[in-house]
């Protein structure tokens, strides 16, 4: 997910409604076979291997920088085990050219004088390696726009250079986590409407926004973002900056949150190496700085550029269907993540949830009518673009709305994507008759705890992708369903953070996403008509 949208778990609390259940237009929901459910709960609860997913993904594979030599391996594994579990047509689709592939592979930090201290933090994304070890004096110099360049120019030569304000701090006053609201309160929360707006923005490529110089953000956001961060990379670099330090764009206590500094495009202009660390040891520094002494820093870095292959890739693989092969159900989640941590909870945990999802159904050898679909996404890090490319190739492009012949064969596509939380509530689009359905597939799973069908009454046309894959299908009126969670402590610890490890996730929270997806999965490959559709919106060319 990207740095700054109102996640599906966010939007659990503030803006959860339930369909009313009276309304006129709705169908009568879907009688369920409760045998088959039953099976499905045993081996989701009782032969799970969401967590053994999560270890290879996460522990052994990550982290996972879109295209970098471990997204790619863990791709291999991930389709090594859909065959395993008798998937078909198991393959990457290539998209692109999405640009260099990057990913860490030595980084030492340490204050020097005047006393040591190991610096906690990581380099950020696509900038370059420090050639070996480098000891330079630290330089605080904030950047809060361009009219800056002239006060540091001819001063910032074999410097470690802070470009940030020091961000204030201060004691936690609440827990990190949120505690899971109770059945009761999830559906209480249905009958409040909404006060602000819901959903994700929308963002762009890496880097194309206007950067924001808050004292803590490293957000790009707008159309002349882009030139703006190239301007300063190409600065820093031209003065001879050694190593550029910020503080992450969010986090204390340790937690580091921060994604790139430079860009995977080949084009734009490569900074020197920059370096995110935690902000009470940015603060000292600056502060050390203010008071007139001058830091020594000593810093390690390598990385390596994939620069070979530009062409990303998603992964598929499938459970044909039978009387309805041509017929798609679709689930997912992205695959990629930052290199903080390992990507565990993003989204480590939506790719775990839909390779189990789709293993418990191929393992029960139950006939579905329609084909069963799992995609582990590409790109969404930097602009949701694996998915954006795979409906635009196989559906319809956004601007002429121009059908391919699959787009009326897309029943549906389910996503996780907001953390380790369970969930608790399933989004219709604002559709009633879809929201009836849902209902019905929710009633004999309410003991797992989802419990609600949010939405509104009246679809709102998704007007860009944001936020996360399941946009990019609604953007062109196909179902993309989005289940809400737990939040838990995923804004707060582990959200694009070096916190984002396996130990962050709930392994009963990630059984029972299985157990849900999977159920949704096999309802909607088996009933015996496709669900009810949103709109087809308008072209955008004319």
């Amino acid at each position: 997910m990207n740095l700054y949208r109102i996640t599906q778990a966010a939007a659990l609390a503030a803006a959860l409604l339930v369909i009313p259940p009276a309304a006129a237009q709705e169908q009568a929901g879907d009688k369920v076979d409760l045998d088959v459910l039953a099976q499905i709960k045993h081996e989701a609860l009782q032969n799970s291997q969401v967590m053994e997913n999560l270890y290879y993904i996460s522990e052994v594979y990550g982290p996972r920088v879109n295209n970098s030599r471990n997204h790619r391996a863990a791709a291999e594994w991930a389709m090594q085990q859909m065959k395993a579990w008798g998937l078909k047509n198991v393959h990457l689709e290539a998209w692109g050219p999405f640009g260099y592939g990057w990913q860490i592979k030595k980084y030492y930090g340490a204050l020097e004088s005047p006393a040591y201290a190991a610096l906690t933090g990581f380099p950020l994304a696509w900038t370059p390696g420090t050639d070996g070890p480098i000891t330079a004096d630290a330089v605080w110099a904030p950047i809060h726009s361009k009219d800056d360049f002239a006060k540091y120019k001819g001063k910032l030569k074999g410097k470690v250079v802070l470009i940030f304000d020091p961000p204030q701090l201060k004691l936690h006053s609440t827990a990190e986590a949120a505690p899971s609201p109770t059945d009761e309160e999830v559906e209480a929360r249905t009958k409040t409407p909404p006060t602000g707006p819901r959903g994700g923005g929308g963002r762009g490529r890496a880097g194309e926004g206007e950067w924001d110089y808050t004292p803590t953000s490293l957000a790009l956001s707008g159309p002349k973002g882009r030139t703006l961060r190239n301007e300063v990379n190409a600065f820093l670099k031209e003065e001879g900056a050694a190593v550029v330090l910020t503080p992450g764009y969010n986090g204390d206590g340790g937690t580091v949150f921060s994604t790139y500094g430079g860009s995977e495009d080949p084009k734009d202009p490569v900074p020197p190496p920059m370096v995110a660390v935690t902000p009470e040891q940015y603060n000292r520094v600056v502060r050390l700085v203010q008071h007139g002494t001058t830091p020594k820093l000593t810093f390690d870095i390598q990385v390596d550029y994939q620069k070979t292959d530009q062409m990303a890739f998603n992964v598929v693989g499938e459970i044909p269907g039978t009387t309805k092969a041509d017929e798609v159900v679709m689930l997912g989640g992205h695959f990629d993540s930052w290199q903080g941590g390992t990507g565990a909870t993003d989204n480590g945990t939506g790719s775990s949830v839909a390779l189990e999802a789709v293993r418990i159904l191929a393992t029960m050898h139950k006939p579905m009518a329609r084909t069963v679909r799992v995609a582990l996404w590409g790109g969404e890090e930097e602009g949701l673009y694996g998915s954006i490319a795979y409906v635009q190739q196989h559906f319809a492009q956004r601007e002429t709305m121009k059908k391919t012949p699959e787009y009326d064969k897309l029943d549906v596509y389910f996503n996780d994507d907001s953390g380790s939380g369970r969930f608790r509530a399933v989004s219709a689009l604002g559709n009633p008759q879809l929201a009836t359905i849902f209902r019905s597939w929710i009633e004999p799973i309410k003991d797992q705890h989802i419990v609600a069908v949010t939405g509104g009454t009246e679809f709102r046309p998704t007007a860009q992708p944001g936020g996360t894959d399941s946009t990019s299908f609604s953007w062109i009126g196909l179902n993309g369903i989005g289940f809400q969670q737990d939040s838990l402590e995923y804004g707060t610890r582990t959200h694009h953070s070096n916190a984002d490890l396996y130990d962050r996730v709930q392994k009963d929270d990630v059984m029972q996403g299985s157990l849900v997806e999977a159920w949704f999965a096999y309802n909607a490959a088996t009933r015996a008509e496709m669900l009810p559709r949103i709109p087809t919106p308008e072209p955008l060319k004319k």
